[in-house]
């Protein structure tokens, strides 16, 4: 079988899907912006051929690309994996008659207004909101809505482009900013308050073949606006047995229904708090931030290597243990500048060493990233244990003991 997979070298753990669909006896190649001489030695051997574009989501380029692959060896499977690539692969997948995830589906992923009115005409609950482009209609929405309000790009990813509005006027400079009134569009919606977490999955014909439930502490916007907490996400090892996520996995497989997702990765983002459960962002690709590697690490799976038996036979080959919960913290520098040294390494070492997963440490001057460029922009360590309760005790005291020094 051969699949061409788009964009193989970034962000670094792109390259793991092209491995688990090596492994899986595919032949391999891939379509990226980078120049073929870039590519390490582990790609060169996985890959059959490479071929560079100027722009992976020129959807006209890609397409023609594929065509001129499939006319060398036929291409069964076009793969993406990264947010922003998913529709263009969608749109060059329908035109060569590609199987995989529809331009529907594709688009209603991406698209977050569109995605909601969806889910809310199927009865999923999920916040209020308006995808617009004028000012007018945006604080009219408003003005019905009440605040606060989030205001996002619509094809947003994660908290990127993200910012909460309270009042009409702090809305009015957010809507200049993002260039509303001047061609732009975004998305506004009703700001849910509440615990935020994850539902992920390998879906393959719409079923569920493996899934995953992940806690942010704090919150995403939060943590991504204060330099001072030291955030966290965690998967849990209690999917199963703990009855309070029976209704996050319920609601997943009904939006799989509803978004027509079929063979594919799913990133669903939920809240649960006086409102109750609602469910806010879907996405038919894997989660960012490299939370498979948590997967693999919790359940003693190899999560690529499933991902591309699903997608090249429909099956999967192994069941999650559910053995471990695993986490990262990630351990922000005291201000922006370079990297002056760490503090407490050796004794968070010492204490927790046996459960450490890995870790990133900058060496003393690099410099720092700003605190929204992400968890794994700075330093970073990664966890498991068997109890859940323990394994956020340990990734607490990680991030109290832990310092970054920059100056």
């Amino acid at each position: 079988m051969h699949v061409v997979f788009v964009e193989p070298s970034f962000p670094a753990n792109q390259k793991s899907f092209v491995r688990g669909l090596y492994e899986a006896g595919a032949h391999v190649s891939a379509i990226g912006e980078r120049p073929k001489s870039s590519l390490d030695e582990d790609l060169k051997r996985w890959l059959v051929h490479y071929e560079e574009v100027p722009s992976v989501v020129d959807v006209e380029r890609l397409t023609r690309t594929v065509e001129w692959l499939d006319s060398r060896f036929k291409v069964d499977r076009l793969e993406a994996t990264i947010e922003a690539h998913v529709l263009p692969a969608a749109q060059a997948r329908e035109a060569l008659g590609i199987q995989g995830t529809s331009v529907r589906t594709a688009f209603l992923c991406r698209d977050k207004p569109a995605m909601k009115e969806v889910l809310r005409e199927g009865g999923v609950a999920t916040a209020a909101s308006i995808g617009s482009g004028s000012r007018e209609e945006i604080l009219a929405f408003a003005a019905d809505t009440g605040f606060p309000l989030i205001v996002k790009p619509r094809s947003s990813a994660g908290a990127s482009g993200t910012v909460r509005v309270d009042s009409m006027e702090t809305l009015k400079d957010a809507l200049a900013q993002a260039g509303v009134g001047n061609g732009a569009q975004v998305a506004v919606e009703e700001f849910v308050d509440g615990h935020e977490a994850f539902y992920d999955t390998i879906t393959i014909g719409g079923r569920v073949a493996h899934e995953f439930v992940t806690h942010y502490y704090p919150n995403v916007l939060e943590a991504m606006r204060t330099r001072w907490i030291s955030p966290q996400f965690v998967t849990t090892n209690r999917i199963e047995s703990a009855p309070g996520y029976q209704p996050v996995l319920e609601l997943g497989r009904q939006v799989n229904g509803l978004l027509g997702i079929d063979t594919s990765a799913t990133h669903m983002e939920w809240f649960f708090g006086p409102k109750g459960l609602r469910f806010s962002e879907i996405g038919c690709r894997p989660p960012g931030v490299r939370a498979w590697d948590l997967y693999s690490a919790g359940n003693e799976i190899d999560i690529y290597l499933e991902w591309a038996m699903a997608v090249l036979y429909g099956r999967t080959v192994s069941k999650a243990t559910r053995k471990y919960s695993a986490g990262l913290i990630a351990l922000r520098p005291d201000r922006d500048g370079h990297i002056r040294g760490y503090e407490g390494v050796a004794e968070a070492q010492r204490r927790f060493g046996e459960w450490v997963l890995d870790s990133h440490l900058p060496p003393e001057g690099t410099p720092t990233q700003p605190v929204e460029a992400g968890y794994m922009a700075n330093a970073w360590v990664r966890m498991r244990h068997p109890d859940y309760d323990t394994l956020r005790e340990m990734l607490d005291t990680v991030g109290e003991i832990v310092r970054v020094r920059a100056g």
